[in-house]
């Protein structure tokens, strides 16, 4: 998401950043939306007043984080013109996730509550995803033999596999999983493995 100074947000939007960054570090159901208005520095009428409920709030968030994903799949579109659909897949995907913590944790809890949100937000992904490689097959990169079904999968896990993991990927590498020189260097061993493959063996 872009980064604004608190100074420059208009209450509606600094009400659903602090949203958003409560929601990922508690969890939906143990962040209060009197929590939510003292840390914006709003009263908890102001709250109700732009978003009616908590439940409301946390719709704005999810709209927030649509247009933040849908931001960075124009970027990839726009960076098609380099013809390298690959590369600008990992570079984009780095620059999203690296670049926000809450974002991450967001994204990383409601992945994994196994709601109707999840699933919502899992299908956009994954039809992003699908987009994204209709048009890499449409300018004759995809290989014949790519699968149909589980071709989109498997980008969206190599993407979204560090974001679940991070916790535990913290504890067993020497850097932090999102720094910059830890993005780079998973980006382009992605990028190896989409383009060449992992094992030498004869089919």
């Amino acid at each position: 998401m872009t980064s604004v100074s608190s100074e420059d947000l208009t209450a509606r939007a600094k009400i659903r950043n602090v949203a958003l960054a409560m929601f990922a570090e508690q969890g939906f159901e143990a962040t209060t939306t009197r929590g939510i208005a003292a840390q914006a520095g709003v009263s908890p009428a102001l709250l109700r007043h732009h978003f009616g409920s908590k439940q409301g709030l946390r719709e704005e968030v999810d709209r927030e984080v649509s247009r933040a994903l849908g931001e960075a799949l124009q970027e990839v579109g726009a960076e098609l013109e380099s013809g390298d659909l690959v590369a600008a897949l990992g570079e984009v995907s780095a620059r999203l996730f690296g670049a926000d913590p809450h974002l991450r944790g967001y994204l990383r809890r409601v992945l994994l509550e196994d709601s109707d949100t999840s699933s919502r937000l899992f299908d956009r992904l994954l039809a992003g995803t699908r987009a994204e490689l209709d048009r890499l097959g449409g300018l004759g990169a995809l290989r014949s033999d790519a699968d149909p079904v589980w071709a989109a999968y498997q980008v969206l896990f190599l993407i979204l596999g560090p974001l679940l993991l991070e916790p535990v990927l913290r504890r067993s590498l020497s850097s932090e999983p999102f720094a910059a020189e830890v993005l780079r260097a998973r980006s382009e061993a992605n990028q190896r493995l989409l383009r060449h493959g992992m094992f030498a063996i004869d089919s």
